[in-house]
């Protein structure tokens, strides 16, 4: 059945756009908007896009440089980011951010997603996929704006402009249009206090998380180790024929290093295969059953270490999502590991969700007789897990982990009271992020409250949900 609207010439005139889908019925609540006084961002900030170092070289160390992959929940998400120099960032001042920035996500796929630079991040440059906004409006606190654009009538605003385009792209004109109402100055500083303690809780995660990592590489004597990489080195015959391998790359001395000083201080080693009692490979749907909405489909890049990230999520119908769930949905508790693409990401599942996952991953059936399975998960996030996963994708365009390189990974054994510390702290870990998680829903649909209803009834809601 057929759905339309009717449109107004004055409203068509107003948005200068004449395609339909800039009408659909979906954008109607934006009219919400209008019994607020409202501003535009090209009239209250500052905005700037950002370029990326030549080459796509970017450093170990240096000042923090913000790619769109990088958000998550709301902020940057400071374990996946790379670095610049200074001298570049010093070159490109006009798109460096400072805490309370706004960062939009503004082409491809991660395009509508926001962050909110935390306040950990003291300075930092962003690449050219992102638009820097920064509130100069001292009516306007920073943390509001972000939460509302993280909010419905954010996300719409912004999709609006998306919607009918041959190309996902946000152009400074169309950020510059964006609206915000001005709501109160104590509503706004309740939500920039339920943004701080999302903020809280996610640096406690964070400092808990690296010291689950600082506690395991001190146990496996390598805390202060650092690979040496060689530019020249020799293999023998015998291990090219063994290892079916001619590459270079894959005889770099510096993966072997890793295993050499496990074995130098005894730790016992066992290959992942000798661990598992199962392995399920995920199913590929093929793009043509993509949807707009639906059931997930779980791809590698909707797979990090903390869990599941909505980056550039594509959807599978409920009906198809019925015929496969029963082998292919991710349960609680089971082991996760990525073999494509970006291979070696490992994560327990922690919290229920109606999906599928994609050929790139696979679900392991992990022996808990003989290892933890959050401990197991953390060493081959850790350097030891990530030196051989990189030895084995060496000299590949495009990286496949193949389950017979998966069976052969060493895995560190370290006693089991050890290891259940380790996997305590991971827990923990979790635990605040899902706390911040929470608090993040609570701060959005407040927002959405103060706009859809009064502003009483968003603080009345905070105050109950929190209590």
């Amino acid at each position: 059945m057929a759905v339309f609207s009717v449109i107004k010439l004055s409203e068509l005139e107003g948005a200068k756009r004449l395609d339909a889908e800039y009408y659909k019925t979906v954008f109607s609540s934006l009219k919400t908007l209008d019994k607020f006084d409202v501003k535009q961002l090209n009239a209250i900030s500052d905005i700037a896009y950002g370029t990326t170092p030549p080459g796509g070289v970017f450093e170990e160390t240096g000042i923090p440089f913000v790619r769109s992959q990088n958000f998550t929940m709301g902020m940057v998400n400071k374990a996946e980011i790379v670095f610049c120099k200074k001298d570049f960032h010093e070159q490109n001042k006009k798109s460096a951010i400072r805490p309370g920035d706004i960062l939009f996500a503004a082409v491809g796929g991660t395009i509508g997603q926001i962050a909110i630079v935390q306040d950990s991040i003291k300075e930092g440059n962003i690449n050219q996929n992102i638009a820097r906004v920064r509130i100069l409006d001292s009516n306007i606190k920073p943390h509001y704006a972000g939460l509302f654009f993280l909010s419905k009538y954010g996300q719409l605003q912004i999709f609006r402009f998306v919607t009918g385009n041959a190309q996902a792209y946000l152009n400074s004109f169309q950020i510059g249009s964006l609206k915000i109402p001005l709501l109160s100055e104590k509503i706004q500083n309740e939500l920039s206090l339920c943004f701080k303690k999302v903020e809280k809780f996610i640096e406690n995660s964070y400092s808990l998380y690296s010291q689950a990592e600082t506690l395991l590489l001190k146990e496996l004597g390598l805390e202060n180790f650092k690979p040496t990489y060689k530019k020249t080195y020799t293999a023998k015959l015998s291990d090219v024929i063994s290892a079916r391998r001619m590459d270079a790359e894959y005889f770099q001395p510096a993966y072997e290093e890793v295993i050499e000083k496990l074995k130098e201080r005894n730790i016992k080693l066992k290959p992942l295969g000798k661990l598992i009692l199962g392995m399920q490979k995920g199913i590929e749907v093929g793009s043509e059953k993509y949807q707009d909405e639906g059931k997930l489909f779980i791809r590698v890049s909707n797979v990090s270490i903390n869990g599941f990230v909505d980056r550039d999520q594509k959807y599978i119908s409920e009906e198809l999502y019925k015929d496969l769930k029963e082998t292919y949905e991710p349960k609680l508790g089971d082991f996760l590991l990525t073999k494509d693409a970006t291979p070696g990401i490992a994560y327990v599942v922690k919290e229920q969700i109606e999906g599928i996952i994609s050929s790139g991953i696979l679900k392991l059936q992990i022996n808990e007789n003989e290892i933890n399975k959050e401990y197991l998960a953390l060493c081959i996030n850790s350097l030891v897990g990530k030196m051989q996963v990189e030895r084995d994708g060496g000299g590949s365009v495009i990286l496949h982990w193949k389950p017979d390189q998966v069976k052969r990974l060493q895995i560190p054994i370290l006693p089991l009271p050890i290891q259940q510390n380790i996997a305590s702290l991971v827990q923990k870990s979790y635990e605040a992020r899902k706390k911040a998680k929470e608090l993040l829903e609570i701060a959005k649909k407040a927002v959405e409250i103060a706009i859809e209803k009064n502003e009483k009834e968003a603080l009345d809601y905070i105050l109950k949900v929190k209590t």
